[in-house]
């Protein structure tokens, strides 16, 4: 069996790798299924990194894999993709996608399910499912309008048009876009800073923020006062305030 996913730790940090660049990572079911033996592997890990082998981060679903005429489409994403991307959207952990090259469809569903998305500078992010008659799906509808807005959303979709990572930062769609050659280690010290950060007000905060999106103020400030509770009773609490006191820096535990 091909390993189309590798995994690897270091320290805190579980990097998890779509190792299928002779195919541009597309994606296809044996995947999907070694994606999910991946995140089964994350044991105590506080971060996790994802990205892509060779020149893309992911081409989108692997379209040979089609049988046309015979395949279920609602069927594959329902219980193929649509498992694993809400596995990783809600991922205790903090997720960070560090994306070159091609991003589109499947792909871009996936590297949006995680927290933070990071990308080259000369990244391609696309919606190209118009030009083979088919519907924006791995969450797409989901992500593009809320980050991007309704109007924008729409002129993605009808039009196929292509993002760097550029302007996709300028719109909101990553969080940041760097040098290519510069991607990979900022992505794997951002991933480093956070798994060494207060774990548990982190997965904290990452619910509350998944929650903000179709909650009212009144409610999110409810939320936020019921982690902050949680947050001070815990070890990484006590020591951030210590630590703050004695002016050094602080040894969280994510406990």
């Amino acid at each position: 069996m091909s390993e189309l996913v590798r995994v690897a730790h270091d320290g805190p940090v579980c990097e998890i790798v779509l190792n299928r660049p002779d195919r541009l990572n597309a994606i296809n079911a044996e995947m999907v299924s070694q994606l999910h033996a991946a995140l089964d592997s994350l044991g105590p890990a506080r971060a996790l990194l994802l990205w892509g082998e060779g020149r893309a981060f992911s081409a989108g679903r692997d379209l040979a894999e089609i049988e046309l005429g015979k395949e279920d489409a609602a069927r594959v994403l329902r219980e193929g993709l649509h498992p694993l991307f809400l596995r990783l959207y809600n991922l205790s952990v903090p997720t960070i996608a560090a994306v070159q090259g091609a991003c589109l469809g499947a792909g871009l569903g996936l590297a949006l399910a995680c927290d933070v998305v990071l990308a080259a500078e000369d990244a391609v992010f696309a919606s190209p499912f118009g030009r083979i008659g088919a519907v924006l799906d791995s969450g797409g509808h989901f992500h593009f309008v809320r980050l991007l807005g309704r109007q924008r959303a729409m002129d993605l979709i009808y039009t196929g048009r292509r993002l760097t990572g550029r302007e996709a930062e300028a719109l909101g769609l990553v969080s940041r876009a760097l040098p290519a050659d510069q991607l990979l280690t900022a992505a794997r010290e951002l991933a480093q800073a956070v798994a060494r950060g207060p774990t548990l007000a982190f997965r904290l905060s990452k619910r509350i923020a998944q929650a903000a999106m179709t909650s009212d103020y009144a409610s999110v400030l409810d939320m936020e006062a019921e982690a902050q509770g949680a947050a001070s009773r815990s070890y990484d609490f006590q020591e951030g305030v210590r630590s703050f006191l004695e002016k050094r820096e602080p040894a969280f535990r994510g406990e």
